[in-house]
């Protein structure tokens, strides 16, 4: 066996400087999804905390929040459900514009971008905002300033905030999320129906693989935006059936494929003699034929996943994606592109420049894999 050969997967991607680059990219892309909403400035369930006062923040805008307890106790979060979905807080936030003490009161004036209107101030007895306040304990105002220092905090928004007022990047962290997460799940269904029908057919011949060519044939024939919304509204609009839809539109490319290949291994001496040996049919096509045709698949793979991210987006801007307030960065898109032309067009440029380079990385992954593999263009 050749030193070639001997090489393991990972130490030739190493060895490729385009997939080394593309999957530390990708591998970074993927840990920021996966802690997005321990990384997310706003880290609630969807990113969704609105603040209609503060719509549409320029970049590096620092807000002052006055978090003021619920009057409901929630239980402490453990890690994978705060991982999953978010923290609930048992605090609610107000934006503000300044603050001071007056008596036994808190007096705040809440936050407005315009100078043209008067504004209210609001009084709040300090005995409900500070734990175990009393006027014994709490005798000097440094006191009382040091406690409301735990509770008046100030924010950065680091790439402004949308129209409702919620944080761009906590909103583009978990689009991340969902669109490595449409990739993923699409590619995998792909994979088992591409593989399944691809190798049958390729393996049997005869009728079973007329009909299975033919079901190819005419699933390649529909436009795949088409088929996939028809599916989209077969199976309702949703979470997990975007995901299964884009996944169902995509398998023939990997079926078409599989056959082939299964064709051109299936009379190589090494099968021969294995079906003389008496292996089931299902041992030689899952143990013998198919892990020798892994290259084309990881190949085609790569370029399905960077197709799935794309027809996500398409399919939150016509409105037909994960339903709000999910965030995706096809719907971000979709209502903030009005915007484009004015001072607030990173609302719109912005995810659709995550979108672009995602892509591109995945497309660029697929290209090294190519090299690696030295596989053919099918």
């Amino acid at each position: 066996m050749t030193e070639t050969n001997n090489q393991s997967f990972f130490y030739k991607i190493r060895n490729n400087s385009l997939a080394f680059v593309s999957s530390i990219i990708i591998g970074l892309a993927v840990l920021l999804a996966f802690f997005a909403y321990y990384i997310a400035p706003d880290s609630s369930p969807n990113a969704n905390n609105q603040f209609l006062e503060l719509s549409k923040l320029k970049p590096g805008t620092e807000i002052t929040f006055i978090q003021l307890p619920k009057n409901t106790k929630i239980s402490e979060q453990v890690f994978f459900n705060r991982l999953l979905f978010g923290k609930t807080y048992n605090f609610s936030e107000i934006p503000i514009q300044s603050y001071h003490i007056s008596q036994d009161k808190l007096a705040i004036v809440p936050f407005t971008k315009s100078n043209t209107f008067i504004k209210d101030t609001i009084y709040f007895p300090l005995s409900k905002i500070i734990k175990d306040y009393s006027e014994d304990r709490f005798t000097e105002n440094a006191q009382i300033n040091k406690a409301l220092s735990k509770i008046i905090i100030t924010k950065t928004f680091y790439l402004g905030s949308d129209r409702f007022g919620r944080d761009l990047l906590s909103r583009l962290l978990l689009g991340m999320r969902i669109s490595l997460s449409v990739g993923f799940v699409a590619v995998l269904i792909a994979l088992i129906i591409g593989t399944s029908l691809g190798s049958i057919a390729g393996y049997f011949g005869g009728k079973i693989d007329d009909f299975i060519l033919w079901l190819i044939n005419v699933i390649w024939s529909l436009p795949s935006l088409l088929l996939i919304i028809a599916i989209t509204f077969a199976l309702g609009k949703g979470f997990w059936q975007v995901f299964i839809a884009i996944g169902l539109s995509m398998w023939v490319e990997i079926a078409r494929v599989v056959r082939g290949q299964v064709i051109a291994y299936k009379n190589q001496e090494y099968i021969e003699a294995a079906k003389a040996l008496g292996y089931s049919h299902f041992r030689i096509i899952f143990h013998h034929i198919l892990p020798n045709i892994v290259a084309p698949v990881i190949v085609i793979s790569a370029a399905n996943f960077a197709s799935a991210i794309l027809v996500e987006a398409g399919l939150s801007f016509l409105g037909l994606g994960v339903a709000p307030p999910t965030p995706s960065w096809g719907s971000m898109i979709r209502e903030n592109y009005s915007s484009i032309f004015f001072d607030s067009s990173y609302l719109a440029l912005l995810p659709g420049l995550a979108i672009l380079l995602l892509v591109l990385t995945f497309m660029l992954f697929g290209k090294g894999l190519r090299e690696v593999f030295n596989v053919r263009s099918y």
